[in-house]
């Protein structure tokens, strides 16, 4: 039985067209009618008159009964020619409409057009997290489908985020623009805008985003909507998919160390230093974004990570009603865990280890899968990384298995001066594992 998304990828290129062609072929099949009752008669003259011209012409050169079968010799270099006129104005006036319209278009508008239609009819994914092991996968999952929704944690509260909540009392934008601009179809340069940083010498501007900034901009023209805002931005930076925060309230973070030592929010929690044993919301009953929820019921593909697991993975999934809707959504559910550990909250971690402080927290099985990456970075790298208390999580699979999860294992790695996730990787293999179940 052929799959509902083999279907609609195969019918990808002709959604919204085939309507289209319908109707023009119907309006040129009537206005071909029109015109014989219309101007049949007035045409037949002509017509008439060209066609004994030709074969008078032709009478003088070809015996009388040869000329019928001349005509049509005579015929074809002029349909030949004509059909080549055609062509080359179609081509130019093709070719100058696409400068005009769109200048930097580095691929034809047919191209252009199938691939947005592609993207258009994709798998239906659902990406939850925070930080930039959120942003990084986006980028990935964008050369597959525009049907994303990325659901993004709003606990920050360092930074330029955290001086727009105490200044502005709206909800943090900084992880939201940074998925903002993966997601982005727009100019590189429009995208490099958003993510400026001015510098400590900046005066009261030091540390903040552009495009920070630019969202608190935009909320305060929508009236304080903050949903609103992220929409308008969405458009400014034309992102393929749609970004929207867990919860809409205002909620800070609240972590139990061991010890029974309790830290409020979130960059507190990160520099503790102690080994983190629980996460709270705070407070606890905020309302989950009912956006957020119906994109889980309807996903195809639910996403959670790569990112800080206590300060960007779990804080999503203790919002009221979200961990719920996970579970009893049919999407197939994949866990992308951390390639490197993080001093002060996964110091330490194996793979499995990312997976169990989860489990903990939520107290709920979410997942079908977990993706765990064996590759290894060079030892340049890893003695740098040593030296700020960060180190390879060790792929131990059959742990994970032994606790009932399925394991997707590989080279999910990109390592240039950093070691993270290579985003193409990780979205194709995501996409075969969504294709194979």
């Amino acid at each position: 039985m052929i799959k509902r998304r083999t279907i609609r990828k195969l019918l990808a290129p002709t959604a919204g067209f085939r309507q289209a062609t319908f109707l023009v072929l119907a309006g040129l099949a009537l206005f071909m009618v029109g015109a014989a009752l219309s101007f049949g008669a007035l045409i037949e003259g002509p017509i008439h008159s060209i066609t004994r011209f030709f074969h008078d012409l032709m009478s003088r050169v070809v015996p009388q009964d040869s000329v019928d079968r001349a005509a049509h010799w005579v015929a074809l270099p002029f349909l030949l020619f004509g059909m080549m006129l055609v062509y080359f104005g179609a081509r130019r006036a093709y070719r100058r409409l696409q400068e005009t319209v769109n200048p930097g278009m580095k691929t034809g508008i047919v191209a252009e057009f199938r691939r947005r239609q592609e993207l258009a009819q994709g798998p239906r994914i659902v990406a939850l997290g925070g930080g930039t092991g959120l942003s990084t996968l986006l980028r990935g999952l964008k050369q597959y489908s525009s049907n994303i929704t990325a659901i993004v944690t709003v606990t920050d509260d360092g930074g330029s985020s955290g001086r727009l909540i105490k200044d502005k009392g709206m909800i943090p934008p900084g992880d939201i623009r940074n998925c903002l601009v993966a997601l982005a179809d727009a100019e590189k340069s429009l995208s490099d805008l958003f993510q400026h940083r001015f510098k400590d010498d900046s005066g009261t501007l030091s540390g903040h985003a552009i495009g920070n900034l630019l969202i608190a901009a935009l909320v305060d023209q929508c009236h304080g909507d903050f949903e609103l805002a992220i929409s308008k931005a969405s458009e400014v930076l034309n992102i393929r998919g749609r970004v929207v925060p867990s919860t809409l309230s205002h909620v800070g973070l609240r972590a139990l160390l061991e010890g029974g030592v309790e830290i409020s929010g979130e960059t507190a929690i990160a520099s503790a230093g102690g080994k983190i044993r629980r996460v709270y919301l705070d407070p606890p009953d905020v309302d989950a974004n009912k956006v957020a929820l119906a994109a889980i019921q309807d996903a195809d593909l639910i996403v959670v990570g790569p990112g800080s697991v206590f300060t960007s993975i779990i804080p999503n999934l203790l919002v009221p009603g979200v961990k719920e809707t996970i579970t009893a959504s049919p999407a197939l559910k994949v866990y992308v865990c951390n390639v490197m550990t993080q001093p002060g909250e996964s110091e330490g971690f194996s793979a499995s280890e990312h997976v169990t402080a989860i489990l903990n927290s939520v107290e709920t099985r979410l997942f079908d899968f977990i993706m765990i990456n064996d590759g290894i970075p060079s030892e340049d790298l890893l003695e740098r990384y040593r030296g700020s208390g960060q180190h390879l999580v060790d792929a131990d699979s059959d742990r994970i298995r032994a606790v009932g999860f399925r394991v997707v294992q590989g080279n999910f790695m990109n390592q240039t001066d950093v070691v993270r996730h290579d985003p193409m990787r990780v979205a194709a293999r995501l996409i075969a594992l969504l294709e194979d179940t």
